[in-house]
């Protein structure tokens, strides 16, 4: 469903949205780089807004989130969308391209989340959530003037503008964050965006709900002791109940490198281990 979006001004005959750091100025006709916000007749609207590709009940340890509501199910969903184009990715299907979906009205995913047996909430993941803002901050909010006690989880590349993240962070319980290294230039190169607005958005949403921090360690491109000690090092500064998820790599999408040495893996648990109290090993 296309819906005026959030986060956004007119330059002349341009608009230039600030829902994220890339602060795209599309012209008229054109789409940011997230391929689903669109300049038509001097508005900015979005395309994907109610509109779900997936959704499924997943133990909230898939998410992962290891320390928040431990053997809890969550109604998981997600859109299509993104504004980073990882080589990586596992859901470029859905990230990638405009993909197959179905509309479903906030009131229906809210009798949805509340009537789901055994569910303790709505996680909002797969592809981007901060691309889909307008529906996930309609949801959040909704569900939470609802039921106080239902929770709201995101999983994030944490690549979102600092207003948006604030106004989003009250209706928000929980946060798992990529932070895919520790290196400017893999930001630039892997994932066509930056790593100072992912650093703040950690430290940000610190202050306000359970984050856990995942880093994917890509053979030849981010697994080196160094690294993993620099990501340990700053989480630590924030918080050292910071959990750490270190998440094996296996070949995806474009990006055909052999898979990530179970040894390299363990070695960078034990540095990690030094800065950080949780840290976890994943997809081994």
């Amino acid at each position: 469903m296309k819906r005026e979006a959030m986060f956004y001004e007119r330059v002349k005959d341009k608009i230039h949205c600030f829902l994220c750091p890339h602060n795209c100025i599309i012209e008229k006709g054109h789409k940011g780089k997230c391929n689903v916000r669109t300049h038509e007749n001097e508005k900015l609207y979005t395309i994907n807004y109610g509109e779900i590709t997936s959704i499924c009940l997943d133990p909230i340890e898939k998410k992962p989130l290891r320390y928040f509501k431990p053997g809890g199910q969550i109604l998981s969903v997600g859109s299509f969308g993104c504004n980073f184009v990882c080589g990586f990715c596992q859901n470029y299907s859905i990230s990638q391209y405009i993909a197959q979906s179905e509309f479903v009205p906030k009131e229906n995913l809210l009798e949805t989340i509340l009537t789901a047996k055994d569910n303790i909430g709505v996680a909002f993941t797969y592809n981007e959530p901060s691309i889909w803002y307008e529906y996930v901050y309609d949801c959040a909010k909704l569900l939470k003037e609802t039921d106080p006690n239902a929770v709201v989880v995101i999983v994030t590349n944490g690549y979102i503008s600092e207003e948006p993240l604030k106004q989003l962070l009250p209706y928000v319980d929980a946060m798992n964050i990529d932070l895919k290294s520790f290196s400017s230039k893999y930001y630039k190169e892997l994932c066509g965006g930056s790593l100072k607005p992912v650093l703040k958005t950690i430290e940000t949403a610190a202050k306000s709900c359970h984050v856990e921090v995942t880093t994917l360690l890509v053979t030849g491109e981010n697994d080196t002791v160094e690294e993993v000690e620099e990501i340990a090092k700053f989480l630590s500064n924030i918080d050292r109940d910071i959990p750490l998820h270190l998440s094996r790599y296996f070949p995806r999408y474009k990006l055909e490198n052999s898979s990530t040495d179970i040894g390299f893996m363990i070695r960078a648990e034990d540095i990690a281990k030094k800065y950080l109290n949780k840290v976890i090993l994943g997809n081994i």
